[in-house]
């Protein structure tokens, strides 16, 4: 059989190449017709103004699925999945366009790469030509790449709990934040949970913006008592964990218009507040029906207009108890952390007061992977 020959999307002021144009991605559900490459590309085009102002001028990470989305497909989350389907990429492509500009960012261990930074909306539709699915934009922009201009409130549902109770924690969050004088902006995550964005002044930097989602957190289990912020999974119990932890450096969530790798092609699609809490299903909300939704306007459309100060949520850390808690596994021991080992394999007279391993035989600490496969990603 012949290869189709490959198509152009119009994209800005650029036609934008797209091979293997009738290449399926997603497979007819009994909700949705199969979803093609092409069909992915116009998607982004069509999605341009609210994903541009998701990613402009942002580092982005790529997640790409360049056979398409199936079941049993895997997600390379490290070097040990070398046979996963789909994978995280972290740096710019091989063969991008002249057009496609780069930032250079530091990764937790120091080390640094140039990863994409898009500036026009050709950008992610030429990235979705090379099979990208989700776009995963750093919470900073190019001219600052060490300060975070977006609190992230990440909202996860655990087994036992629903889509509606990550709804219904989600007003108590608005509820919160309105009394901070803060306002924030949601949207579906394209799967179970839900997202918060805060636009913040780029002064702070990310172990401080990460402080403020633990003392957000932490007020919210207050308020909710079906809401965590426990790290260990044995700890949670059936409640809606805030990973506090999406807000340090190289650790994203998909940005609002992404795609998600489930399927009907789900979007994580912005709300207003009045629209999320009426929501049964989020995978209403996909390929399909967002790019008309988003031509009737962007319920984030005024999420740039002001920039919040994070000294009400760093006062509740300060003064709402517990401590510093835990980061992910492939983070260097930070300051005043617990001892990275989950609760139920503790031996107290292993740990000094500190959090540091004095004796006995070391257990092994779980993989962020592990934790977070949906979230994870090497350099």
């Amino acid at each position: 059989m012949a290869k189709t020959p490959a198509a152009e999307v119009q994209a800005g002021d650029r036609s934008v190449r797209v091979s293997s144009p009738d290449r399926v991605i997603y497979e007819a559900t009994d909700r949705t017709p199969e979803v093609t490459k092409l069909m992915v590309a116009e998607y982004v085009a069509a999605v341009g103004d609210g994903l541009m102002r998701a990613l402009r001028h942002r580092p982005t990470a790529l997640e790409r699925w360049p056979s398409g989305v199936r079941e049993g497909f895997k997600l390379a989350t490290g070097p040990q999945d070398k046979d996963a389907e789909a994978f995280y990429q972290k740096r710019v492509p091989k063969g991008a366009p002249d057009y496609l500009e780069s930032v250079e960012i530091t990764f937790p261990s120091g080390r640094r790469a140039e990863e994409i930074c898009p500036t026009e909306i050709a950008v992610p539709v030429w990235c979705a030509h090379m099979g990208t699915i989700v776009f995963h934009p750093w919470p900073v922009r190019r001219d600052d790449v060490d300060h975070p201009d977006e609190l992230r409130i990440d909202l996860d549902p655990q087994p036992g709990t629903t889509f509606a109770d990550a709804v219904r924690v989600a007003g108590v969050a608005r509820e919160l934040l309105e009394e901070l004088g803060i306002r924030g902006y949601p949207k579906t995550s394209g799967n179970r949970g839900v997202h918060i964005y805060v636009r913040i002044e780029p002064r702070w930097t990310f172990e401080d913006v990460r402080h403020a989602a633990i003392g957000f957190g932490r007020e919210l289990e207050r308020r909710d008592g079906g809401v965590t912020t426990a790290w260990w999974k044995e700890e949670r119990g059936e409640r809606i964990f805030v990973d506090y932890n999406q807000n340090n450096r190289d650790r994203t969530i998909a940005s609002a218009y992404s795609l998600r790798p489930l399927p009907g092609a789900p979007v994580s699609t912005p709300m207003t507040w009045e629209e999320l809490a009426e929501v049964k299903d989020p995978r209403e909300f996909n390929l399909f029906t967002v790019p008309d939704r988003l031509a009737n306007g962007d319920p984030w459309a005024t999420i740039d207009d002001e920039a919040f100060s994070l000294e009400p949520l760093l006062r509740l850390w300060e003064e709402l108890p517990g401590g510093e808690l835990n980061f992910p596994p492939d983070y260097p021991k930070m300051p005043g952390e617990p001892p990275r080992v989950q609760p139920s394999k503790k031996r107290e007279d292993h740990w000094d007061e500190q959090g540091n391993w004095v004796g006995g035989d070391r257990p092994e600490r779980p993989r962020w992977r592990d934790l977070h496969p949906e979230e994870a990603g090497g350099e």
